[in-house]
């Protein structure tokens, strides 16, 4: 088991970003709110990880804080919810977000998250409420106030579209709201991202 990584930022290429550790480079996926803290590129990092192991593959999952790492591993042991699901969950809130979301029974809010329809969101608020912990009332996106500086290798609209399409938003959703995001006027790619994703909740 891999549960914490200590090494060098090599590159980023949301949702995954590549650590060099002792001359060996791990891929790990990562949530927005992750990635929007990470250092520049050649800066040592600490991820907190869970790997998982499947027929077909086997992957890294890398959170900035244990918090986040202990609700991805709630997050995936829901029916219907696997680790694409929860890390574009994660992406568009923190754990003190969702954990409101839960609590006050917003479907609606958590329908808008790719991926997450209407059972499914029900079936979160109903496996999850008392689970987590609600430790303030801030908005659904605060948690992605923290900028980023190592997302402008490509043009940000660009950038902003994959990365969205990485959370599992529709290629014409991810055109739209980056559309959107742009009419604010120009941007790097991190700020684009928060303001698609403010959209979308």
């Amino acid at each position: 088991m891999i549960s914490r990584l200590k090494g060098e930022l090599v590159e980023q290429n949301p949702p995954s970003v590549l650590i060099d550790v002792n001359g060996v480079g791990y891929e790990v996926q990562v949530p927005m709110t992750t990635l929007f803290e990470l250092p520049q590129a050649g800066q040592q990092v600490v991820l907190h990880t869970h790997f998982v192991v499947r027929e077909d593959a086997q992957q890294l999952y890398g959170f900035s804080t244990k918090a986040d790492r202990s609700l991805f591993q709630t997050l995936i042991k829901v029916n219907g919810v696997g680790p694409k699901m929860a890390l574009a969950i994660m992406s568009t809130m923190n754990a003190s977000q969702f954990a409101l979301a839960v609590e006050n029974d917003e479907v609606k809010q958590l329908t808008s998250i790719p991926g997450v329809g209407k059972k499914t969101a029900e079936r979160l608020i109903v496996e999850m409420r008392g689970k987590l912990e609600v430790s303030s009332t801030e908005g659904a996106l605060s948690g992605l106030a923290q900028s980023a500086t190592t997302l402008l290798n490509r043009n940000a609209a660009a950038e902003a579209e994959e990365a969205l399409l990485a959370l599992g938003y529709k290629p014409t959703d991810a055109t739209k709201m980056v559309a959107r995001a742009s009419e604010q006027g120009d941007a790097p790619v991190e700020v684009l991202i928060k303001r698609a994703l403010s959209e979308a909740a």
